[in-house]
């Protein structure tokens, strides 16, 4: 794929990926310059005017043979929306501040930021060293340590820089080594999902898309989904780190070369991922971290837009319980986006205000499907409340739902405890009351057929379910079977028996139902005795009338008789008589 620049590689081993921070001008790109040989500003207005823009790629090898990706983003205010494209899917982060200049506001800005996404590992790199004389180095490092204490960074190792002289260059790379040890590798759960930061077009490979994976890894000739697009795509190549990969792994920048897709049908704030395996959501609950540098309360009121993954979503707002937040507190909500997006709980958002151009807060996703109103609704993380809540919740949906995988309770159901112990319970109690018969399964749904597998002292026979408790089988015992064999040649019509009780004793083999008529299975077995005798005295054939004459009944009874005796195979019609037929037994079958 050519021209795809940063976004390659060898998939040999996990995926490190690392954002940059911090205030404009303070040397970012600078030392990711110094770092990896690459400059990572793209565009021809960015190195005219040495200000980052958008954000740019690059990467290297540390000493001890691990590749490192950087996702360096712009400093400047009015650029923050792409600096929150660059960060959402990254553990780790370079803190870069200059020693010349110290904490600036774009530095607080984007360490809260990175703090709201989930980022729980950095280095602080101390750049410009060359320039500040050693008071004010000093200075710098003191209001480093003073600004990051309390957060992610307290510990942060601090590493003095002067990139364009290479000064520390060699320190700052042992020093990302270590962090890499500390920060947690990429989970492969086998759901991928890259969020689009970058999309474009390259001369004889079609639309590129590129991205940090998460989740699980993505293979050539892979079929994919477009979301909130939709529509699928083909995996045609993949590169990491400027070389083509037959695999791209977790926690890696990837390029995508994709099929089936033109470049202005996927952009940022897009995402690949499989069909099935995520659940769209247009809203979600989550936690909301009103950031303590806020000057007022947050409401409902406000034009607010959300960056969830690389992209950025107007969102109306409810707050779950309380009508405001005030800053520095952090409460529940209720997110309604423009799109839907495969969301799953654990992922992070930052919530900004349009109107001030402020970033408000920020947490982390709860619920990507609420199934209680927001005036009842107390989210969490808990995979059981997402079950108690709905009771019943197939295991495949209950994954997207919650991102983790739980056994079936009763057949493809995981059913929160309480609600399985209640249906159980009604489920025997219908069964305990219907009779001699059963309760028809036929008439049950999907659930309460799983059910009936779990109940004990429950059988199944012919497809009704009756309690062995009972004893016999008192179907066996049904009156209308005494009425049959009292007068089999001659049978009684079935009037005034339950026709679910009728339909059972047929499926049992209790009945034997013939054009309309119902006989005794032993008067349908003597039957077949007389004829055999008949036949055998006149193995050309014997008539209805001899056969009805030989019973002592009429033609309404004989002829379903010998209807009856015709599919079993015991005779076989041959114009106006009856000869044997291929099981009869006795009675050589006539081959005229």
């Amino acid at each position: 794929m050519p021209g795809t620049g940063p976004d390659g590689g060898a998939g040999r081993a996990a995926g490190h990926v690392v954002a940059t921070a911090g205030h404009v001008d303070h040397g970012k790109s600078t030392l990711v310059h110094a770092l990896t040989g690459i400059d990572p500003d793209r565009f021809a207005e960015e190195k005219a005017r040495g200000l980052t823009i958008d954000l740019g790629f690059a990467w290297t090898t540390l000493p001890d043979g691990r590749t490192l990706a950087f996702v360096d983003v712009p400093g400047h205010v009015r650029f923050i929306r792409n600096m929150l494209a660059g960060v959402g899917a990254v553990q780790a982060c370079l803190f870069v501040v200059a020693a010349t200049e110290g904490w600036k506001p774009q530095s607080e800005e984007h360490l809260r930021i990175l703090e709201l996404v989930g980022v729980r590992h950095g280095v602080v790199a101390l750049t410009k060293v060359d320039v500040a004389d050693p008071e004010l180095v000093a200075l710098a490092r003191a209001e480093v340590a003073e600004r990051a204490a309390g957060s992610f960074l307290e510990a942060a190792e601090v590493v003095e820089v002067a990139a364009p002289g290479g000064v520390g260059v060699d320190a700052l790379r042992a020093a990302l080594g270590r962090l890499l040890d500390r920060a947690p590798a990429a989970a492969d759960r086998d759901r991928p999902r890259l969020w689009v930061d970058r999309s474009f077009s390259a001369h004889g490979a079609g639309t590129i898309v590129t991205g940090t994976l998460e989740g699980g890894r993505l293979a050539v000739d892979d079929q994919l989904v477009v979301v909130p697009r939709g529509g699928g795509v083909r995996v045609r190549g993949i590169q990491r780190h400027g070389a083509p990969v037959t695999a791209g792994v977790p926690g890696s920048r990837v390029a995508v070369n994709l099929a089936g897709i033109g470049r202005e049908e996927v952009e940022r704030g897009h995402a690949l991922v499989r069909p099935g395996q995520w659940h769209l959501t247009r809203r979600f609950d989550a936690s909301l971290r009103v950031l303590d540098a806020l000057g007022h309360d947050v409401s409902r009121r406000g034009a607010y837009v959300a960056y969830v993954g690389s992209g950025e979503h107007p969102v109306r707002l409810r707050i779950l319980g309380p009508d405001r937040l005030a800053p520095g507190s952090t409460g529940l909500v209720r997110l309604h986006l423009d799109a839907a997006l495969p969301l799953v709980p654990g992922d992070r958002y930052v919530l900004r205000e349009w109107g001030r151009a402020e970033t408000v807060g920020g947490g982390e996703v709860l619920d990507v499907d609420p199934a209680l109103p927001a005036a009842r609704a107390r989210p969490d993380r808990s995979v059981e409340r997402v079950v108690a809540e709905r009771g019943w919740v197939a295991a495949d949906d209950l994954e997207r739902l919650t991102g983790e995988r739980r056994a079936p309770t009763v057949g493809p159901w995981v059913v929160d405890p309480a609600v399985l112990d209640a249906a159980r319970a009604h489920l025997a109690e219908r069964v305990a009351g219907a009779g001699p018969l059963g309760l028809d399964v036929a008439a049950l749904d999907d659930r309460d057929r799983a059910l009936l597998g779990t109940l004990d002292g429950v059988v199944v026979e012919a497809g009704r379910a009756r309690l062995a408790a009972a004893g016999p089988d008192r179907l066996a015992e049904h009156p209308y079977l005494a009425a049959l064999a009292a007068d089999p040649f001659s049978p009684p019509g079935p009037e005034g028996v339950d026709r679910a009780e009728l339909r059972a004793l047929v499926q049992r083999g209790l009945v034997v139902e013939r054009d309309g008529v119902w006989f005794a299975p032993a008067a349908v077995e003597a039957a077949a005795g007389l004829v055999a005798r008949l036949l055998a005295e006149r193995p050309e054939g014997i008539t209805v009338s001899a056969v009805r004459e030989a019973l002592g009944t009429t033609r309404k009874y004989v002829l379903p008789l010998l209807a009856e005796l015709d599919a079993r195979g015991i005779t076989r019609r041959r114009g106006d008589v009856r000869v044997a037929g291929p099981r009869m037994t006795g009675v050589r079958p006539s081959r005229a």
